[in-house]
């Protein structure tokens, strides 16, 4: 394609030339700061949510550091209109959670409020998810959620603002004995997924929850 051709796929650490459906060399993958957790053992990030949340399961598959390629390929997705990287970064996550063990039932995506989805044109965690419920063979529900409140992007607040941010997201159906699975990007303070969570919690019977994110902050 003419696309290809004036504009190629490089990696974005080396800039190498790399094949369309990636977004890092061989070379430089291993630059990646996986976070190794496993999915139904305790790890760093479950420290952290129970803190907040009745947690069942939690897993992260970046260490989010700044100026770290982690970093990058998620600002890619967000900021840069590469959704594409959401499919990257789902197979990533494949490749690390087995869910032989209690398979969720449903897949949940936190939501943008309209004037940022308009404003960037997609969803960041849309193709990520879907392409995890495609592999699982899991339901995914991107509008169990609404966002009522917009705000600045989390990542341009600091931390005192963040935690400011309450009631922003609302249920839109009544969801009952389910093991929901909330899918976000980066974790932070917890702030989104908190929010979220009790509103599922306090608006549900017999619901548990566990959490996936694309990167932690460390």
């Amino acid at each position: 394609m003419i696309f290809d051709f004036l504009f190629p796929n490089r990696c974005l650490d080396c800039n190498q030339l790399i094949d369309k459906k990636d977004v890092v060399c061989e070379l430089c993958l291993d630059k990646v700061n996986f976070s190794n957790h496993q999915f139904y053992e305790n790890n760093s990030l479950t420290e952290k949510v129970s803190l907040l949340i009745p947690v069942e399961n939690t897993f992260s598959l970046l260490y989010y550091e700044k100026e770290s390629l982690a970093q990058r390929i998620v600002h890619q997705l967000k900021y840069n209109h590469r959704e594409k990287i959401g499919k990257v970064l789902a197979n990533w996550t494949t490749e690390r959670i087995d869910f032989n063990n209690e398979k969720p039932d449903l897949l949940v995506t936190v939501p943008l409020h309209y004037k940022k989805l308009k404003q960037r044109g997609y969803n960041q965690l849309h193709l990520f998810g879907n392409e995890l419920s495609k592999h699982y063979n899991i339901p995914i529900n991107h509008t169990l959620l609404k966002r009522i409140k917009h705000s600045r992007a989390q990542a341009k607040k600091n931390q005192s603002e963040r935690l400011k941010t309450k009631n922003a997201y609302q249920l839109t159906e009544n969801i009952n004995d389910k093991h929901i699975l909330l899918i976000d990007d980066v974790y932070t303070t917890g702030n989104t997924i908190s929010n979220i969570a009790w509103e599922i919690l306090n608006n549900s019977k017999n619901v548990k929850i566990s959490i996936l994110v694309m990167a932690m902050d460390v």
